[in-house]
């Protein structure tokens, strides 16, 4: 069993470090994919504080379509190039947004929603789809999250065999 109380009294830093060690145990201990994405988000929402919606859009013939998550339901589908997800596909870069509201041509899935991080998942040079991290508080994230959830993302490409759960 995953221990997440000990967070609690960690700072921001230490708690994500933590968390992308509960990933790589999880990831040892099961090979099944959805399985593991499915706790990788669990294992955010559990770690990361004022977070409202954690979880994975996965590329389905051409477009970003919603996967595993934690939070209120979601946009199921998301257009390459379309809103901060899209954006992130698109221009193969991680979306550090501060204030959503001032992203041109956001996707209020949720209108909660106030600040965003989205880390594309890109293995082999294929992209597979994107981490997202949504706040209901403005400037939620910062470089350290940014750092901290590119390694998330790398560790996952270490497991996961991408090809399994997209199209």
């Amino acid at each position: 069993m995953i221990k997440v109380d000990v967070v609690e009294k960690m700072n921001e830093e230490d708690r994500l470090r933590y968390m992308n060690l509960l990933l790589k145990g999880q990831l040892d201990s099961e090979k099944n994919e959805l399985a593991n994405l499915s706790n990788a988000t669990a294992i955010i929402k559990a770690c990361v504080e004022d977070l409202n919606w954690a979880g994975f859009y996965l590329m389905d013939n051409g477009e970003l379509v919603l996967g595993p998550f934690q939070g209120l339901p979601a946009c199921n589908r998301i257009q390459v190039g379309k809103g901060v997800c899209g954006t992130a596909v698109n221009e193969l870069k991680t979306q550090l947004v501060a204030d959503v509201n001032l992203f041109p041509g956001h996707i209020a899935c949720d209108s909660a929603s106030n600040s965003e991080l989205v880390v594309p998942i890109v293995k082999d040079g294929k992209v597979y789809g994107v981490l997202d991290l949504d706040s209901p508080s403005k400037d939620r994230f910062q470089e350290l999250h940014q750092k901290y959830f590119e390694k998330f993302v790398h560790i996952l490409n270490e497991y996961i065999d991408w090809e399994k759960v997209t199209a």
